[in-house]
């Protein structure tokens, strides 16, 4: 039977799926009077390097996540590095992580003197692979980094599995999950340490900063003596101590951090989060509600699969950040992802193949003399040899995944709009295929 011209995809001459104004759909962070006062406040009293805002946003976000301890800190990137060292990265040190994923993950490491040793990911989350991380274990061992990637939550059990009896810690990247469950258990507070970006373009948006959060005291410690030098020798809301940090070894530093960095976030950020974090679950169940949507409208279009946690198993996305979905190409006769993608923007919604590119292939790790120590930066312990090929499933993603919008309102109608526009192009990829390029 003939297409109807409606169904003409609009790459090859057809009208668009997407015709409406998505309005406020993708508006994002949401930011009100009460952010603006707060932010204000700080600016007026002059406070913006102080600690004491910051400080009520600490006890509130560990409030929040059901944990004793938070640490505040400049960017996620300030406070993963915190936690390696906090967490007992040396230099000598191995630390296992995700291939898959932004540089800020692991890289750290290396300021460290610690090795990174790169980790397969799952196709079907794109999260670490807990069955890949155990046979790249060694004595050197220190941590594994676990990153929450697309907001899905990894499959923390079995990697637990394998880190507690070896002593070996676990930190979880939260930075795309905030909000999100694993199993009923908010992430983050299921290894030993949760870290997270909270910069503008995040689902939990206050400006630019990052947070550690913890139930070990030891770590919380380590956390302050290493960036944060001004309340290594004040009291704190966590201890009848005199001092913040009380483990001797620690204090007797006390005034300098150990790190030699500065790592404290801006007040305003602090002021801004205290609001958003006031608003974020009502917002975050909104976003989760209209991406579910988008999802549900395409459950059994052949070629494309969700990338969220199955129905009923106490696992969410949180604010879903980086929403991606699976590509599966033998489902529409081996049509490349980047061409599908191709045709998907041609009828008006944004998306892209693939994710972050895999790190393992990135020359820096095989040719970056960072330190002058003659070598790259990455061989600390030992050559990982981890180039081409060494990670198959991480490096066919590109292929096998592609972005989809962020939706962080719910509009059904216009979420529809969406939908139906990857669905047009699933269903008539036949008519790509024989037009060719």
């Amino acid at each position: 039977m003939e297409k109807t011209a409606e169904a003409r995809l609009a790459i090859l001459g057809g009208p668009k799926a997407r015709r409406s104004d998505p309005r406020d759909i993708f508006r994002w962070p949401i930011i009100t009077e009460e952010d603006e006062e707060a932010a204000l406040e700080v600016l007026r009293r002059g406070a913006m390097s102080g600690t004491d805002v910051t400080e009520k946003f600490e006890e509130e976000f560990a409030a929040w996540h059901g944990v004793r301890y938070a640490l505040a800190f400049n960017n996620g990137t300030a406070a993963l590095h915190s936690a390696m060292w906090a967490c007992g990265v040396r230099a000598g040190d191995e630390v296992i992580g995700p291939s898959l994923t932004y540089w800020a993950s692991l890289l750290p490491a290396l300021n460290l003197g610690a090795t990174v040793v790169f980790a397969e990911a799952r196709p079907d989350t794109l999260c670490i692979d807990p069955s890949d991380i155990e046979r790249r274990v060694t004595p050197r061992t220190r941590a594994i980094v676990v990153v929450h990637y697309c907001g899905h939550p990894c499959d923390m059990d079995p990697i637990l599995e394998i880190a507690r009896p070896r002593g070996i810690k676990v930190i979880e990247d939260v930075s795309h999950a905030h909000g999100g469950l694993y199993k009923g258990r908010p992430v983050g507070t299921i290894g030993d340490a949760g870290a997270m970006s909270l910069m503008t373009g995040k689902s939990l948006a206050i400006g630019e900063g990052g947070m550690l959060i913890t139930n070990d005291r030891g770590i919380f410690e380590r956390a302050v003596a290493f960036g944060h030098y001004e309340r290594t020798g004040k009291p704190t809301r966590y201890s009848n101590a005199a001092c913040a940090v009380t483990d001797p070894a620690l204090r007797r530093f006390a005034g300098v951090p150990l790190g030699g960095f500065k790592y404290r976030m801006h007040q305003i950020s602090s002021a801004v989060g205290r609001v958003q974090l006031r608003h974020y679950r009502r917002r975050m169940e909104e976003i989760q509600k209209a991406m579910n949507l988008f999802w549900d409208l395409l459950e059994g279009v052949p070629g494309i699969r969700p990338i969220r946690p199955p129905e009923g198993s106490g696992s969410t996305m949180g604010g879903w950040y980086y929403p991606h979905g699976i590509y599966v190409p033998e489902e529409l006769g081996g049509l490349p992802a980047a061409r599908f993608c191709e045709a998907v923007r041609a009828e008006g919604v944004e998306t892209q193949p693939g994710a972050n590119a895999p790190l393992h292939l990135h020359p820096f790790f095989r040719e970056a003399d960072v330190y002058g120590h003659g070598r790259p930066a990455n061989f600390a312990s030992r050559d990982p040899c981890q180039g081409p090929g060494s990670l198959p499933v991480t490096e066919m993603i590109p292929d096998r995944c592609f972005s989809v919008p962020w939706f962080k309102h719910f509009r059904p109608e216009v979420i529809a709009e969406y939908a139906a526009a990857f669905r047009k192009v699933a269903e008539h990829a036949d008519e790509l295929l024989s037009a060719g390029t």
